[in-house]
């Protein structure tokens, strides 16, 4: 079976107390279904900076952590960022960057994003860069397009050996909707096309144990960024099954 890597994206969900009963609870499950998990599976959650010191208490070596985003800067007078240095600190291996969120509520750009990956590299972290169209730009067959100038600048001058890039159509996050296997198979394709067949490629958007088997299946997808459903553990644990 194909090397997978699935992130959960606990977003701003689960205070200190809530992420420490998680990975409490994520052991016990993990202990009694670890024959089940598929093979050649990289997991981890990235969680509120809040919680990342949970990464300490976590007792399942497979169970890696991240963080939702990082600063452009590395220390100094910027009032309430948190550094690289900071969340590689408290057991962070992986950094999303690039969020359509981050994108949105930050007016984040295609170059701050670059920026940002190119100093997680350098700190020894591997940034899960995010693309993704909106439904307008979808509904108007853009989305290749769209998806193109995004890779073009996020991923300027990074050693793709060292990223995860993460298709996530926007008009699917959260919303119940997700895009056809064979849709998001496409447009990992075309990433692939556009970049490097060895680029490790997730879908993100409304991903469940209902459809992760399907969207697997795909020999373009090479794992997901998981949102809603990776704040349980039973849902999460169920992920790493492909459903079973």
């Amino acid at each position: 079976m194909k090397n997978t890597i699935i992130i959960g994206n606990w977003k701003m969900n689960k205070t200190y107390s809530e992420s420490v009963k998680y990975v409490e609870d994520f052991e016990k499950l993990y202990k009694q279904n670890s024959n089940k998990i598929i093979p050649n599976l990289t997991f981890g959650v990235a969680v509120p900076f809040t919680s990342l010191a949970v990464s300490k208490l976590n007792k399942v070596n497979e169970l890696n952590f991240g963080a939702q985003d990082m600063s452009l800067h590395e220390k100094g007078a910027y009032t309430s960022e948190v550094s690289s240095d900071m969340i590689v600190d408290l057991g962070a291996k992986y950094v999303i960057l690039g969020h359509s969120e981050v994108r949105s509520y930050h007016c984040e750009t295609d170059e701050i994003v670059n920026q940002k990956a190119k100093l997680a590299i350098a700190k020894g972290l591997t940034p899960i860069v995010c693309v993704g169209e909106t439904l307008e730009e979808y509904e108007s067959g853009r989305t290749k397009e769209v998806v193109a100038q995004q890779l073009a600048l996020s991923l300027k001058d990074l050693d793709l050996s060292k990223i995860v890039l993460a298709y996530e159509p926007i008009w699917a996050i959260g919303t119940g909707k997700v895009a056809t296997p064979e849709i998001a198979e496409d447009v990992c394709k075309f990433i692939k096309e556009k970049t490097s067949k060895d680029l490790i490629v997730q879908y993100g958007g409304s991903v469940s144990p209902k459809n992760i088997k399907e969207l697997h299946d795909q020999p373009s997808i090479d794992g997901f960024l998981v949102g809603g459903a990776s704040l349980e553990p039973e849902s999460f644990l169920a992920l790493l099954t492909l459903g079973k």
